[in-house]
């Protein structure tokens, strides 16, 4: 399974946490059950097979590293979505601006380029035109002003 995939299934986990206010070990249970699991693998081809022990490692990393920095994601989302409340946005763009964030500020083995042009690819599978160019541009802002001389 790639990264991408593993990415995806990490965002859609969250996504089902955000809306049904599950912790991550819930979240998990649910997701990965047979029964789930088997309907996922007629709607995506990208379920095709289970996640092999380094997918599962990692979806689970990034899954429980978003729940523990959730406040501070969240806090950073706020102050570069300006005019937006974090509540307001989409469960999808929350969901997949904590996925992109926690990457760049928790992970050093992802290059912050490949988190936002994920982030990007994702919006456009789980949202909208302009909840991609939304999530592009808060995501831009963020490295300009958080990490200038990396953007430079």
């Amino acid at each position: 399974m790639t990264r991408k995939t593993a990415r995806q299934i990490a965002v859609q986990l969250l996504f089902s946490m955000d809306l049904n206010e599950l912790s991550a070990g819930e979240a998990f249970e649910l997701f990965f059950s047979p029964e789930h699991y088997e309907t996922l693998r007629g709607e995506d081809t990208g379920f095709e097979e289970q996640p092999d022990e380094k997918a599962l490692s990692y979806i689970r990393r990034l899954v429980e590293t978003v729940s523990e920095h959730l406040p501070a994601l969240d806090d950073q989302i706020a102050s570069y979505a300006r005019g937006w409340k974090t509540e307001r946005l989409s469960a999808a763009t929350r969901a997949i601006l904590r996925t992109a964030l926690c990457e760049i500020l928790y992970f050093d083995d992802i290059p912050e380029g490949a988190s936002v042009n994920e982030a990007v690819e994702l919006a456009k599978t789980f949202d909208s035109p302009e909840a991609a160019a939304f999530i592009n541009g808060v995501l831009g802002s963020f490295l300009r002003a958080e990490k200038p001389a990396q953007t430079e």
